[in-house]
């Protein structure tokens, strides 16, 4: 056996180590499940205080803590008084990056992450595990539970007051009288294409849970007139047509076949010169080793047996739908470390 003997492989060990552990990841998603940032800025800073204060075993909490210590979320200020450094801040509930629900292990996100555990079995078939892990699928999962359904709608809808703002600003809505947001969610998109564009009506399609969300946000930005919705399914026929059709983060969660059948849907429900747009998350990286795509990427394989799609890939994934790709639109994220995409897809003729 070959001895490490350098200070170049022990780093390169020491980087293994954390690239292969299982224990920091856990760590922080039980940090941020207890809250514990929140508790310490409370002033409830030491560890039997907050053992006290979470509700759990105070020496099994004390060891997480010590880890979370040596990986640099919190720190010892002084004997049995702890502090979250500036990275452990992030998992504080106010914190402006919203972070802390995105690792909470009751809320939609976090909990599927535990389907990673049977991830050589998504290498080995090609389909999701989640239903393996819970015992039914992602979405069956949120319509059975109306909490965990709220949590997923509450991650979803974080960050749409500035995420949508760039692509409705990005499209010319000249000529635009009705726009149609297929699988919208609670309405962020359609609602920024109504402040940018406020000639233009718009309608919603979606499931009865979140288009009740959806007239909710219309109402409350005073948008109710404009914009109505209609409860439904974006694999059935399109109840109405359309000038443009938009699809906001709805594609990624599809295998091809079903996004396929999604998009030929659109295709059918455009009104004459239509256009569908498609804004999904850093699906056009010019390079997809970078981590920001595989993340996703990934958890799209596990979560729902979707996927992104690379720029080369959508052009021809677009065709088999009968569309082109007319136009492609990077549009920089104010609150994510990667920018987005808008694509503007016309029906081939």
């Amino acid at each position: 056996m070959t001895s490490i003997d350098t200070a170049s492989q022990m780093r390169e060990l020491d980087e293994l180590l954390k690239l292969g552990s299982l224990h920091t990841p856990m760590a922080v998603r039980v940090a941020a499940t207890l809250r514990l940032v929140d508790h310490i800025l409370a002033g409830t800073a030491s560890p039997d205080a907050l053992a006290k204060a979470t509700g759990v075993n105070g020496n099994a909490l004390l060891r997480v803590i010590r880890h979370l210590v040596a990986v640099g979320l919190l720190e010892e200020v002084s004997p049995g008084e702890l502090a979250p450094t500036s990275l452990g801040r992030l998992l504080a509930d106010d914190h402006p990056a919203q972070q802390r629900a995105w690792f909470d292990l009751t809320n939609a996100v976090s909990r599927a992450d535990l389907a990673f555990f049977q991830l050589l079995d998504a290498v080995r078939t090609g389909r999701p595990t989640y239903e393996k892990v819970y015992g039914r699928t992602f979405y069956e999962d949120l319509s059975a539970d109306p909490e965990l359904a709220a949590s997923f709608d509450a991650l979803m809808a974080c960050d749409q007051d500035t995420v949508y703002q760039g692509p409705a600003e990005a499209y010319d809505w000249t000529g635009v009288g009705h726009v149609l947001d297929v699988g919208g969610g609670t309405g962020g998109f359609l609602t920024a294409i109504a402040k940018a564009a406020p000639h233009v009506r718009g309608t919603l399609l979606e499931l009865a849970t979140p288009a009740a969300g959806a007239r909710r946000h219309f109402d409350a930005n005073g948008l109710g007139d404009r914009l109505d919705v209609v409860e439904g399914d974006f694999f059935d026929s399109l109840p109405i047509k359309a000038d443009v059709i938009t699809l906001s983060f709805v594609l990624l969660n599809w295998s091809d076949d079903d996004a396929r059948r999604i998009l030929r849907r659109c295709k059918d429900a455009l009104e004459p010169g239509g256009r569908i747009l498609v804004f999904e998350r850093d699906d056009l990286a010019s390079d997809a080793s970078n981590p920001q795509f595989t993340l996703l990427d990934m958890r799209m394989l596990v979560f729902l047996g979707g996927r992104l799609r690379t720029r080369d890939e959508w052009s021809l994934f677009a065709g088999s739908a009968g569309l082109t790709v007319e136009s492609v639109s990077r549009i920089p994220s104010p609150s994510m470390p990667f920018d987005l995409s808008l694509l503007v897809l016309a029906p081939r003729t």
